[in-house]
């Protein structure tokens, strides 16, 4: 069974960083993407970015295009979401999610979801 933890949320200053990870278990598939979600207060969930676990490859929302990266560490089975420059906006509950696929571009079809970190950017 796929397991996906995150971890390294918490409050932070508007202008700051973080950092998330998100560790997995249980990943059998070999076609792997893996992607970040958050969802905010009242908002519906939104796509944040994908990485291609074979190639590293990413792909961004818009709104985070040059101020998160993505990253991923295959001997620790554990993928990041490097935050910089963080903005109110930004506060949300983050989640990791994961796909038997290839293809890191299309935005659907995850499969797998962990529980969430918590992140807050305070003005």
């Amino acid at each position: 069974q796929v397991q996906l933890a995150e971890s390294g949320g918490g409050l932070v200053e508007a202008g700051g960083s973080l950092r998330l990870s998100c560790t997995a278990s249980g990943v059998t598939f070999r076609r792997v993407t893996m992607g970040w979600f958050r969802q905010a207060p009242g908002k519906e969930r939104e796509f944040v970015g994908a990485i291609s676990w074979s190639s590293g490859e990413t792909d961004y929302a818009d709104s985070v295009k040059g101020r998160f990266i993505m990253s991923r560490e295959k001997a620790k089975d554990t993928m990041y979401l490097q935050m910089i420059s963080l903005e109110p906006e930004d506060t949300a509950v983050y989640f990791c999610a994961a796909k038997s696929s290839y293809i890191y571009t299309s935005r659907t079809g995850y499969e797998f979801w962990g529980q969430g970190t918590q992140v807050t950017v305070s003005r």
